[in-house]
């Protein structure tokens, strides 16, 4: 039911993911640009009417009752930032014990402009030894894809500004609010 509401939803506002559905069952999922609270929305809706599990990460501060089982249910992993914990590890830790696991995260880190991305990101899939996959929104096309799977080579510095030039051409919902170093 949930996969037919999805898709309900995404062809009545008029998105929809083009090209294909990558055939990793694990993966670091970057979402960029991420501009807008609507591009979890639109991405978390995009996964479910294609039947892809992802897990986001959240403070573990907002999952009080009723919201913690709602964003569970949603896929949404507390996270505990308050203990001196190697986050890095821990979610290494996660995708040696899942058979499948799609962990969606923002390397912007914020909604605003941030020309230096965060590069956990980064560091949980070498860790993991998974590749990263390169989710991309376009507001002007109102589509969702995968510009390509990527396999870090250990080269941080040359690695992330290679990720980085593959959303040169990304059109998010607040274009002032993007930034890719430029």
């Amino acid at each position: 039911m949930k996969v037919i509401i999805s898709r309900f939803i995404l062809k009545l506002s008029g998105w929809k993911f083009v090209g294909e559905i990558p055939s990793e069952k694990k993966a670091v999922v970057i979402a960029a640009p991420h501009t807008s609270n609507w591009d979890f929305i639109w991405g978390k809706l995009a996964f479910v009417a294609h039947r892809i599990n992802t897990t986001v990460l959240m403070k573990k501060e907002f999952f009080f009752f009723p919201l913690g089982a709602i964003f569970r249910s949603m896929g949404v992993m507390p996270i505990d930032r308050s203990k001196k914990n190697n986050l890095t590890d821990q979610l290494a830790a996660e995708f040696k014990n899942r058979d499948e696991l799609y962990l969606s995260l923002s390397p912007e880190a914020s909604r605003s402009r941030r020309p230096v991305w965060k590069r956990g990101f980064y560091f949980i899939a070498l860790k993991a030894n998974v590749p990263i996959l390169l989710g991309d929104l376009n507001y002007e096309t109102k589509t969702l894809s995968f510009i390509e799977t990527f396999h870090p080579t250990g080269d941080v510095e040359a690695d992330m500004a290679y990720i980085k030039s593959r959303y040169k051409n990304s059109k998010p919902k607040f274009p002032d609010m993007f930034s890719i170093g430029d």
